[in-house]
């Protein structure tokens, strides 16, 4: 997930990945990913602000006053590997505030979820080769 091309190979709907920095994995790492999301392109800027390789990623973007903050954690269990997310928001104007909490339960839940999904698949798939 701290590599944008391979992540954006692994999820649907990425049209294009554009770099904004030297750094094209792991900290540092500033890109830019157009996307389609329910009919809807979209174009986000991401930051990698922190990196442990194959222990954790911690990615943070900015969309209409709202600050997405992420924090991907993978973790030995057993024979396989957990994988968990962590996601903050901090809205400043009023009106996404207010919207936001239904926002996360309609769509941004089920989208992380088939994100998700697909990091399972792909991994599940790599692990056979």
């Amino acid at each position: 997930m701290a590599d944008p091309t391979q992540f954006a190979q692994t999820i649907s709907g990425v049209t294009k990945i554009e770099f904004l920095s030297s750094t094209k994995c792991g900290l540092g790492t500033r890109f830019r990913q157009s996307r389609v999301l329910n009919g809807k392109e979209m174009t986000l800027d991401f930051d990698v602000i922190d990196y442990a390789e194959n222990e954790r990623v911690r990615i943070v973007n900015e969309v209409h006053g709202t600050r997405w903050d992420s924090v991907i954690t993978l973790t030995p269990s057993s024979a396989s590997t957990k994988l968990t997310m962590r996601m903050d928001t901090k809205t400043r104007p009023l009106v996404p505030r207010l919207i936001m909490p239904l926002m996360l339960r309609l769509f941004i839940r089920k989208a992380v979820e088939k994100d998700f999904d697909a990091v399972k698949a792909f991994c599940e798939k790599g692990s056979t080769r």
